[in-house]
């Protein structure tokens, strides 16, 4: 690949250790849940679980397009005024503060508006990929919003947006697009090698669905667990023999065993000379690493000039 195809513009990359936003990361994580489940019942399927992701776009995160009975709906969430948005296609509008308030309340407001725009809709209420789930309705716990570090998260999504297409730009076989996944809070971009991948022992519907075919994949999410800052990930998925051991880009760039991920965390990104290049430079190294592992054929997916 040729990093030099598009402009370096500065970057002033922001930190974002989990533990200064634990609260705020939790409860926004929960909002867009919610407003994802509703994405879900109300999209039409599509493979790999395609349907229910959100997009970044000048603002926030958005939807996109979702169908009702009268038209189509779309749901923003607006990190620079700090609201959330509710606009169909017959010219009505919601409006709702993005400020600390819990998630109980957060999902009356916003399934109340939803009815008052002539979009009646019925989700699961329990909230998924994490542990302790609590139900939207009850949950009083999560209740935090720092609208610091929520423009922080959104200034890091705003680029490694930019540059995941980028990369995804550099490959002709089927990818994914750049898209937001509100369960596990990541924005992901995904390559696949074409072969179908042997169905996984006990796998749930969700994850039978989005492994469905080989892949490698790569994104950016806050971090959780034992990893307390925000990070750059990459994995391959069936895990090709040996790809742990792989000698990957930049040299701060390590394998997690237990999550069977690559990690580049944010504060080396940020601390790096070109936080650009070190993220292209993670992206291509650990797809290289499975590709070749796993006997790609990388001949007939890349592109070459």
């Amino acid at each position: 690949m040729n990093p030099s195809n598009t402009t370096n513009r500065p970057q002033l990359w922001p930190a974002l250790p989990l533990d200064a936003w634990r609260d705020t990361c939790e409860t926004l994580h929960m909002w867009t849940q919610i407003v994802g489940k509703v994405r879900l019942a109300q999209c039409a399927p599509v493979n790999h679980w395609w349907q229910v992701p959100f997009y970044l776009n000048a603002r926030g995160l958005t939807t996109s397009a979702i169908p009702f009975d009268r038209g189509i709906f779309e749901v923003q969430f607006d990190f620079l005024d700090h609201k959330l948005s509710i606009r169909t296609s017959e010219g009505s509008e919601k409006l709702i503060p993005l400020a600390p308030r819990s998630v109980a309340d957060f999902y009356k407001e916003f399934m109340a508006a939803l009815a008052g725009l002539g979009i009646p809709v019925k989700i699961w209420t329990m909230p998924v990929e994490i542990p302790n789930p609590i139900a939207f309705e009850k949950d009083v716990q999560h209740a935090s919003y720092d609208t610091e570090y929520v423009t922080r998260f959104f200034h890091i999504l705003l680029e490694a947006d930019t540059i995941f297409k980028e990369f995804r730009g550099h490959f002709v076989g089927k990818s994914s697009p750049v898209h937001f996944f509100w369960g596990s809070f990541d924005l992901a971009v995904t390559r696949f090698s074409g072969r179908r991948a042997t169905p996984r022992e006990g796998a749930d519907l969700i994850t039978r669905e989005a492994y469905s075919h080989e892949v490698i994949s790569g994104g950016f999410w806050p971090g959780s667990g034992d990893v307390k800052d925000a990070a750059f990930y990459a994995y391959a998925a069936p895990e090709p023999k040996d790809f742990a051991e792989s000698r990957v880009r930049p040299a701060a760039a390590l394998y997690h065993p237990q999550m069977h991920e690559f990690l580049l965390l944010n504060e080396d990104v940020r601390k790096s000379a070109s936080p650009r290049a070190a993220v292209l430079e993670f992206l291509q190294s650990t797809y290289e690493a499975g590709a070749n592992l796993a006997k790609w054929d990388r001949r007939e997916l890349e592109k070459t000039a």
